[in-house]
């Protein structure tokens, strides 16, 4: 079986090399043919051929920094342009995704030969403060899209299925995200992730914040739609607040001086905020639909700077 790993490089060039010298150890003698794709991000840090030169490697350098989700995308176009194995694994290049566990995805892949496998995150490394607001993020997830992902990049792609993949739009954002928007079959195995093969991790708070936006966009409708429904709620309560502020005023007479002012007064702003909310996300859904929206597949090549 031939066997194509793609992975986002961000200045990890020690722990890429050391990464493919362990996945190489690991499956020398099992029957696979394992080759790199690795997607240079505009590193400032150079790459040096040198350093790789016994490995089975292709890097793509991109002209500018994109981010790993889409350096993601444009590695996954270009395999799809130059499709050369029967099998994709994508995975980070630090060495959190632990190549140990390519044996279990591809377990699972032979029982169900037509799906994307996911590593399913059974146990994180990172400190209690980054559990606490995944968690926090996997619920707003759930509420704001109704879809629950347990799960990142690390993952297994029948190649038949690339193509399709690279020609959703959604996959420029979010690749997890896209793939569950795309609906195409997929399944997940619980791994447990590693810790950094050296360096120091590039991801800080901000950055953190904006990957948990990116996949929350791939569902704007969805999320449109739910925040829409949240304030006409708000809308809705404060009509009928201030009906009761009216009873209680006037039909029962137990309100005291001021109370039923100072209800509705608040119970206004309450509806204004809501009808506010609800104008300001109908626009900007209806803004979107405006604009052709970006396929990886037909606009990749135009971030490569070259490929060695």
């Amino acid at each position: 079986m031939k066997i194509k790993i793609i992975m986002p490089v961000f200045n990890d060039w020690e722990a890429l090399k050391l990464l493919i010298t362990r996945t190489d150890e690991l499956y020398k003698n099992k029957g696979y043919r394992i080759s790199y794709l690795a997607v240079d991000d505009c590193s400032s840090i150079p790459y040096n051929a040198e350093d790789f030169r016994d490995f089975d490697l292709q890097v793509i350098h991109l002209i500018s920094n994109q981010g790993h989700q889409r350096a993601i995308a444009i590695g996954l176009s270009y395999f799809a342009d130059n499709r050369d194995a029967d099998t994709v694994i994508v995975m980070d290049s630090d060495g959190e995704d632990q190549p140990e566990h390519i044996e279990d995805l591809l377990t699972k892949a032979a029982a169900t030969p037509d799906k994307i496998i996911f590593a399913k995150r059974k146990k994180r490394t990172e400190s209690f403060v980054f559990r606490f607001f995944y968690r926090i993020y996997k619920l707003l997830f759930k509420l704001l899209t109704g879809n629950i992902i347990t799960f990142g990049n690390y993952s297994l792609i029948p190649a038949h299925l690339v193509r399709k993949l690279a020609n959703v739009s959604e996959l420029w954002n979010n690749y997890p995200g896209a793939i569950i928007r795309s609906r195409l079959p997929f399944d997940s195995v619980p791994l447990d992730r590693g810790v950094r093969l050296a360096g120091k991790s590039k991801m800080n708070f901000s950055s953190l914040v904006l990957h948990g936006m990116s996949a929350v966009s791939v569902f704007l409708d969805i999320t449109a739609v739910r925040i829409v429904m949240f304030a006409a709620a708000m809308i809705v309560s404060s009509v009928v607040g201030v009906f009761i502020a009216l009873y209680f005023k006037f039909v029962l007479g137990q309100a005291t001086p001021g109370w039923a002012t100072s209800v509705i007064s608040g119970l206004f702003i309450v509806f204004i905020q809501g009808f506010f909310i609800a104008l300001f996300i109908l626009f900007m859904v209806l803004s979107s639909r405006r604009y052709t929206s970006f396929i990886p597949y037909f606009g990749y090549k135009k971030f490569i700077e070259s490929v060695e």
